[in-house]
């Protein structure tokens, strides 16, 4: 799209562009360097909607609940220094799961770039590790060009986080507005063309394969290839496994979905790896929470690895065969070439495995009507039949709701996969809740990661964001106290937590809020929970050393996998 206006602020060019860029939705905090820009939204409040956060971090980890949610770009802005050194995990978070986001941080004038000045930080060289690309604009024509690129860039090929960091006199000076939609960038190739032979040899493989396995990560949802892989599940007969965050690409009631992997994943997924003969794996990166010990693992099987990022080919797992191609292209002309097949007797050893898991876990209620985490979660998973966006913090409480919600819908999932970030919750859920205001989203929190992130209470609250936020408390830090019950002799070193009221907290933002800590409780609690109109906290008080299982240790083989 070409369009040439008189001229105008460099400022009102970064709004402008958005635009142009079908931006609905804005996460961001005003201060100094970023005004100019905030003063040129000032007119376009009927067009963008902007989301006042209370930090930085909760700006783009919002942008990131709504780039995981919708498909979409995330877009959050912040002002330089420390409002853009507040980026900085959540820019780590989106590379490493790979969400599109882009931010537009303010900068001091570019005459006082090098000289220290008030909140000048050097964001480039700051957030260059943890960027797909990051630039730097000093000139009011060159805003639009970078923006253009910056949009393309997040979202084609392997999608993550863009910086473009603008100096003052730049968002200040006048230019004439011309924008055109980056389509191609010279040397930048993010969809490569499928190899016919790889692929041949590749259907080869699958045919002579009698225990095959598939483990499908967030790519699936990331290329939009979830009927695909429902076309070419059916047809091959191949059991299914996924990954933390590739959870909702097959529906967890699927006759073949196995499991989940991982190190807090199912029994028989874990196990059964090291009993393939073929592992074909879509759009995960064999990431050391599912493979173990990398030297243990899966070293009798032959491996098919399909992926957009060739980078990830024998980065950590020595592959068979490398498919270098988007994941619904791939899957799309296996389809047409793979003989239908079925394993009766191999998805048998898995219905064996998930029964001794069963078996073995005896998940009963606790004496003394106490609540446990997986309690609450399988009962949430009732209520709301697996439907909901359930966006979980990281810790314990990530673990149970991976565990025991039966997540039947793509984009239903969510979390901080690759970082682990703790206060992630919170500020996601909101942003999936605007990116998705017709669903019921919950978040999942520990009563640790709440406290990461709590001020965006003050964001619902003004925002009269309508969203549900679960709190497992156990006064712990969970999942830390768990590995110094099993590995450091229960030497409980400060993760007791001695937390405030919630419930006043809550109250004070003016949401509704509860307290419960009785099994007896929890049927009514949820049902008035999930049924109040508005924002709702609910605070569950669980045991407090109750332990997530099943559980493959740091350093071990996925063979190795514990249940107690």
């Amino acid at each position: 799209m070409n369009m040439i206006e008189n001229k105008i602020s460099g400022a009102e060019v970064v709004i402008k562009s958005l635009l142009i860029e079908d931006v609905e939705t804005v996460f961001g905090y005003p201060g100094g360097t970023i005004m100019p820009v905030y003063d040129a939204l000032f007119d376009y409040t009927d067009q963008i909607n902007h989301i006042l956060v209370r930090h930085e971090q909760g700006a783009i980890h919002a942008a990131e609940g709504y780039a995981r949610v919708t498909g979409k770009v995330g877009v959050c802005f912040a002002t330089s220094g420390p409002g853009a050194t507040n980026l900085i995990t959540g820019l780590a978070d989106a590379m490493i799961d790979s969400t599109p986001v882009v931010c537009i941080s303010g900068q001091v004038g570019s005459s006082l770039l090098g000289t220290d000045a008030f909140q000048e930080t050097d964001v480039i060289g700051i957030s260059m590790p943890v960027t797909k690309w990051n630039i730097q604009v000093t000139k009011s024509e060159d805003i639009a060009g970078a923006i253009a690129k910056a949009f393309y860039i997040a979202r084609n090929g392997r999608p993550g986080p863009v910086l473009v960091d603008i100096t003052k006199d730049a968002q200040f000076g006048q230019t004439h507005f011309e924008y055109q939609k980056c389509v191609k960038i010279r040397s930048y190739m993010p969809c490569p063309e499928l190899n016919r032979t790889h692929l041949r040899q590749a259907v080869s493989a699958i045919h002579a394969a009698k225990k095959p396995l598939m483990l499908v990560g967030q790519g699936i949802m990331l290329s939009g290839a979830e009927a695909e892989l429902l076309e070419f599940v059916e047809i091959s007969g191949i059991p299914v496994a996924n990954t933390l965050l590739g959870i909702g690409a097959l529906p967890v009631g699927h006759r073949l979905h196995v499991g989940n992997l991982g190190m807090h994943g199912n029994y028989a997924p874990n196990i059964k790896t090291n009993d393939a003969d073929l592992i074909i794996a879509v759009g995960m990166r064999f990431d050391d929470r599912v493979t173990g010990d990398v030297t243990r693992y899966a070293s009798q099987a032959k491996i098919i690895h399909i992926d957009i990022d060739k980078s990830e080919f024998n980065k950590n797992i020595k592959v068979t065969h490398a498919l270098l191609a988007d994941a619904k292209e791939a899957l799309k002309e296996l389809s047409k070439l793979i003989k239908p097949n079925r394993y009766p007797e191999w998805l048998a050893e898995f219905e064996q495995g998930k029964t001794y898991e069963t078996q073995t876990l005896a998940l009963d209620a606790t004496p003394n009507d106490a609540l446990r985490m997986w309690e609450v979660v399988q009962m949430l998973s009732d209520k709301t039949k697996g439907e909901a966006v359930v966006v979980s913090d990281v810790g314990q409480n990530q673990m149970a709701v991976f565990q025991h919600y039966a997540f039947r819908n793509t984009r239903s999932g969510i979390t901080s996969g690759g970082l682990g970030t703790m206060g992630f919750a919170l500020p996601a859920a909101v942003g999936a809740k605007i990116g998705a205001p017709q669903k019921m989203v919950i978040a999942v929190t520990g009563d640790g990661g709440f406290q990461m992130t709590i001020q965006e209470l003050g964001t619902i609250m003004q925002s009269q964001i309508a969203l549900k936020i679960l709190i497992l408390n156990n006064n712990f830090l969970g999942m830390v106290r768990q590995w110094q019950q099993l590995f450091f002799d229960k030497r409980y070193s400060f993760t007791d937590m001695k937390n405030p009221d919630f419930v006043k907290i809550a109250e004070a933002y003016n949401i509704k809020a509860r307290k419960i800590s009785h099994e007896s409780e929890l049927p009514e609690a949820l049902d008035e929970f999930l049924n109040y109109e508005g924002a709702y906290l609910l605070e569950a008080v669980v045991e407090r050393e109750e332990n997530v299982f099943p559980m493959v240790a740091a350093g071990a083989s996925v063979s190795e996998i514990r249940l107690k």
